[in-house]
């Protein structure tokens, strides 16, 4: 009989052990399924961000050649930059450059 209750003790022990390692783990995944999900909502929130960078994107290069295309506009480029200048009389101004002169 003695044998007998230490063996349903030591398998009570056992499953009591199993009970809160068990718990532990419930809790542990919990929490890390917690944190994944608010990992998805930040990624989803910058998803929905980056759609809106290439949309917004896309509309300037649509404008971009637009302009391009049926207003013949171009880029600037230096050699072809007028620099204006101020302050002076309207015959020159001081140091001999005159208004609207390119340099």
């Amino acid at each position: 009989m003695g044998r007998l209750s230490l063996f349903f003790a030591l398998v009570l022990m056992i499953s009591a052990l199993s009970l809160v390692t068990a718990r532990f783990q419930s809790r542990q995944l919990f929490i890390e399924v917690d944190r994944l999900e608010d990992r998805a909502r930040e990624l989803d929130t910058d998803w929905r961000r980056l759609q809106l960078e290439r949309a917004e994107l896309a509309r300037n290069a649509r404008i971009d050649g637009m302009a391009r295309e049926e207003l013949q506009m171009v880029t600037t480029s230096p050699d072809r930059t007028i620099y204006v200048t101020g302050g002076g009389a309207p015959g020159g101004a001081p140091g001999g450059a005159a208004r609207g002169e390119r340099r």
